[in-house]
């Protein structure tokens, strides 16, 4: 059984279009982009009917913490939630159009604190909604301030990863790292901190390889992730760290992980944006599987 801590609730286009204007549920529109466009420029032009624009790096991201993009305290993002309008008695329904892409960095705030339930993630996203040819707005909805309510420390302290744990992973051998990046960016051919590279031993398995990236964007069948992990020596059992640059792409591969019975799975939210800007940590360069060189 999945452990409580990686539960994530998944709904479809058809359970959701039943709940358009329901007072209790409050959907969010979750897209971002790093090619340049404009996330809220985007919802502004078309979104689901009574959505309000979710910005992950302002709801989830600690402004003060010198690695980017680490979760924010629970009262920082409870405060923000509840400045949108969201408090302790709305049901959340998050989107994107990256298959959860962003919406997966939510669920891993609310998980992280315990709250995970109060969370449902729209299957397919806008990709879906729109092909599918439902009602679309461009009105932005105002919902009153609400009291959202975290607790002050982590439910599920262990759902996150710092550097320290990932070295005692690699020293252990015990756990798998898992680096959801692009391979340019695994093999340091890509730079886009102070080094270049990946942790080393870390395994790589790109992110869009859970989802059906060139149709719907859904997410694959169960079986197909951990069969293609398992090509990795990754099994169900298998303790498992993930990351990317951010701890982004990384929450949607534990998300993915979680949907497929994973059990045992912690992001490492710093990620290379921490690994990669400090110099004391190792690097490995080159392909996978023996291939790298280290440094």
């Amino acid at each position: 059984m999945v452990s409580e801590r990686l539960t994530a609730h998944f709904v479809d286009t058809g359970w959701l279009a039943e709940r358009l204007g329901n007072p209790l549920v409050r959907i969010v529109d979750c897209r971002y982009y790093f090619d340049g466009r404009d996330g809220y420029e985007e919802y502004r032009k078309g979104h689901i009917p009574g959505a309000r624009y979710l910005d992950w790096t302002v709801v989830t991201v600690d402004p003060h913490d010198p690695v980017a993009y680490r979760l924010a305290p629970s009262q920082y993002i409870a405060g923000r939630l509840g400045e949108l309008g969201i408090g302790d008695e709305h049901l959340i329904v998050g989107y994107d159009d990256e298959g959860g892409h962003f919406v997966a960095r939510l669920w891993l705030a609310l998980a992280y604190y315990g709250k995970a339930d109060r969370l449902r993630i729209l299957e397919g996203g806008w990709t879906r909604w729109v092909d599918e040819g439902r009602s679309t707005a461009t009105d932005e909805p105002v919902w009153p301030r609400a009291a959202f309510h975290l607790p002050s420390t982590p439910v599920h302290p262990e759902l996150v990863a710092d550097a320290r744990d990932v070295l005692e992973a690699l020293a252990s051998g015990k756990s798998v790292v898992l680096d959801v990046r692009r391979l340019s960016e695994y093999t340091g051919e890509e730079v886009r901190a102070r080094h270049g590279g990946h942790v080393p031993g870390a395994r790589h398995w790109f992110w869009q390889r859970s989802l059906d990236w060139d149709g719907l964007r859904m997410f694959r069948p169960p079986e197909e992730v951990r069969a293609g992990l398992a090509e990795l020596g990754v099994t169900t059992s298998t303790p498992v760290i993930t990351y990317c640059h951010g701890g982004v792409r990384a929450a949607h591969a534990a998300l993915a992980l979680a949907r497929a019975g994973f059990r045992h799975v912690r992001v490492y939210v710093g990620s290379w944006a921490e690994w990669g800007n400090r110099d004391d940590l190792p690097r490995a360069l080159g392909l996978p599987h023996g291939d790298g060189r280290e440094s």
